[in-house]
């Protein structure tokens, strides 16, 4: 499978053959052993972009947050549901289409100042490692490259849980954060308060709002 094939067709699901209690009951598995049921989404997935947020957060003046996000990414995932720890995603950016609700702001965190999407034209994130860390909830590290600039990071990912929709199409759902310096990748340009202190903290928030499909198998 091309690595960023948008236009793959999900691929309709079997009917199940029994039934399972979902993942997040009581009778989920604990830690360090996922539960039965999601031995069937063992397979390859992408990011539905129109269902699907990745976004970021950052405090603004000391008294406020800017919110905004990412509207063009391009992805591939591999769920292991009976092994986490095969598990793995890829995830590329298009730094130029950032969405924060103002335009001339958005000209700004695109410009030099901060992502210089002219230069670097995308971000990308590649898992290194996947566990699970608790009921329903897995910890991914991997490599996060901004302006050319990799750094490792880790995300929390609840599994929030899995579907057939009307079109018979199997969609799961994960919610994910983590808490970036951005100045450890070469993103430092601040305006300073007269009260003291900066404009932009350097602290910044990565959300991740996923709704998966399943895509068809390689080959």
């Amino acid at each position: 499978m091309n690595l960023f094939t948008r236009g793959a067709s999900p691929r309709r699901p079997a009917p199940p053959t029994a039934q399972q209690p979902p993942a997040g009951s009581p009778t989920a598995a604990s830690v360090g052993r996922p539960h039965p049921s999601l031995a069937a989404l063992t397979g390859d997935w992408m990011i539905d972009p129109a269902h699907s947020r990745i976004g970021f957060s950052v405090r603004h003046a000391l008294v406020t947050t800017v919110r905004g996000a990412f509207t063009e990414y391009r992805s591939r995932l591999y769920f292991d549901g009976r092994d986490p720890a095969r598990s793995r995603a890829e995830i590329l950016l298009s730094t130029a289409s950032i969405d924060t609700g103002v335009e001339q702001r958005d000209a700004h965190v695109t410009g030099r100042d901060f992502l210089d999407a002219a230069t670097y034209p995308h971000m990308r994130f590649i898992s290194t490692a996947v566990q699970l860390a608790g009921p329903d909830v897995y910890r991914m590290t991997g490599d996060l490259t901004i302006r050319d600039i990799t750094r490792p990071v880790a995300l929390e990912l609840t599994y929030i849980g899995h579907v057939t929709d009307p079109f018979g199409y199997e969609r799961a759902g994960f919610d994910g954060t983590t808490t970036i310096d951005r100045s450890a990748w070469g993103l430092t340009y601040n305006a300073r308060l007269a009260e003291g202190g900066a404009m932009v903290s350097e602290k910044v928030r990565l959300q991740f709002d996923i709704a998966a499909i399943r895509t068809p198998a390689a080959g």
